[in-house]
């Protein structure tokens, strides 16, 4: 069932951002002007953070399977702790948006990417609950399951950044 969700989310995520860049195509200059205001070493921090808590959350199922529980439940610890700070550090930068007047109702580009960066956040905290329940099993699938979760918004990630910071 996992994996049906997983699918449909790559879906979903996926005709968000295509519809990011029609819209980007049809408003070049306003989403210039959006993208401008965004930090986009605060994302490739935030990218670093992600991708480092996806590793630590293969590394805890490959301890699991070797039978190193100790070292499984310190690399999910890890894991969630990135998480947490990459949910940390996307508030922090909704907050200097809001701050400066900026909201999902500014422009095209901002609402696009109030939707999709928090619609992906939400997906981190989700990310954050199913990592912990799964810290708590005894089962190497329930950790791939869950892992496999991760890696989705891991991935995800991945491709957002580029689009929506970067790519003009």
């Amino acid at each position: 069932m996992m994996w049906v969700l997983i699918f449909s989310e790559l879906v979903a995520f996926g005709v968000m951002l295509v519809a990011f860049s029609v819209a980007r195509a049809a408003l070049p200059a306003l989403f210039a002007a959006g993208q401008a205001t965004l930090d986009p070493f605060v994302g490739g921090f935030n990218t670093v953070v992600l991708v480092t808590s996806g590793w630590l959350a293969a590394w805890a199922v490959r301890a699991r399977v070797d039978g190193r529980g100790s070292t499984s439940s310190f690399a999910l610890v890890g894991a969630i702790f990135f998480g947490l700070v990459f949910v940390a550090v996307k508030l922090f930068e909704y907050a200097a948006k809001v701050e400066a007047g900026i909201g999902l109702e500014t422009d095209t580009f901002f609402t696009l990417y109030f939707l999709i960066t928090g619609f992906h956040l939400l997906h981190v905290l989700l990310g954050i609950v199913i990592l912990g329940v799964v810290a708590f099993s005894g089962t190497v699938e329930a950790l791939r399951t869950g892992a496999a979760f991760w890696h989705m918004v891991d991935l995800v990630w991945v491709v957002m950044y580029p689009l929506i910071y970067l790519v003009g």
